[in-house]
């Protein structure tokens, strides 16, 4: 993971050095070399898919955003690219949330479960009614169509099969270590919160546009709140896109690890343009972009 980017670029190199100091361990050996066990746990995941996404934006210092945003754990990169967070400060913060999650997931069992086919209305009546059974409720409403649920065993399982009753194409219960973005994760907030506080968290001028609300925010102590906010709070993506193609974005690029995002914008308005950085080799696209 990230192995080209650092041996194609020094400023890349120097990035997964400054990480691997500032966390006190080799993050860098467990990207390239795993094992993919260790990479897979959360405390690991979230800093190793920061600091992907951070290199790779070093390198596109050309492209200048007008407004970014970002799914989960995206919306700390896209903090670091809007200039409210500095990189090392944002690599403490996610290796902390990761650890908090993690444990919080381990103290409270959780799942996670995807859904297609059915509207935001419709999976909110569900997880109501779910209720009965657990802790559950939306966790992602990623595109039209796609939406994830999130709470105890027992609470997403009775919502899966009530969803199935009432339509969906697709029921799929999840592989996570935890019942991220739901009232599971109410104990991870403390220790957050007492970071956050201690962190240097600027006003900034390139709106970023926070999970939790859709709408962007430029304020630190707004930034600060809704950081916090998002552990328990659901993903609202979709709302998300729509609400910066209102705002006038007519291109979006995904930065980092994978292409789901650009799936997801897709789906939610076509008439988007997208493209994505990951690999040493997309970067060589940037200047048909630019």
């Amino acid at each position: 993971m990230g192995k080209d980017l650092y041996e194609s670029d020094p400023d890349s190199r120097q990035l997964f050095r400054l990480a691997d100091q500032t966390l006190g361990f080799a993050l860098s050996a467990v990207c390239f070399e795993g094992p993919e066990a260790e990479l897979r746990q959360t405390r690991n995941t979230q800093p190793a898919i920061f600091l992907h996404s951070v290199v790779v934006l070093n390198r596109l210092r050309a492209l200048n955003a007008d407004v970014v945003a970002g799914h989960s754990l995206g919306e700390y990169s896209a903090l670091v690219a809007a200039g409210a967070i500095q990189f090392r400060d944002a690599l403490r913060l996610v290796r902390l949330r990761g650890e908090l999650m993690q444990r919080a997931g381990e103290e409270q069992k959780g799942t996670m479960a995807a859904v297609v086919g059915l509207s935001p209305e419709v999976i909110t009546k569900i997880c109501t009614e779910a209720s009965s059974e657990g802790v559950v409720q939306p966790a992602n409403f990623n595109s039209p169509g796609q939406i994830v649920i999130s709470g105890s065993v027992g609470g997403v399982r009775k919502g899966m099969e009530l969803a199935k009753a009432r339509g969906a194409k697709v029921v799929k219960e999840l592989v996570v270590s935890g019942a991220f973005h739901s009232p599971l994760m109410a104990s991870a907030q403390e220790g957050l919160w007492k970071e956050l506080e201690k962190t240097s968290i600027s006003d900034i001028g390139v709106p970023v546009y926070a999970n939790v609300t859709a709408e962007p925010v430029t304020k630190a102590s707004e930034i600060r709140r809704l950081l916090c906010e998002q552990l328990t709070c659901p993903v609202r993506w979709e709302e998300t896109v729509k609400n910066m193609i209102r705002d006038g974005v007519t291109r979006i690029f995904e930065i980092g690890p994978g292409k789901v995002l650009q799936g997801l914008v897709k789906r939610t308005d076509t008439s988007v343009e997208t493209a994505g950085f990951d690999t040493a080799s997309d970067l060589s696209q940037l200047k048909d972009i630019s």
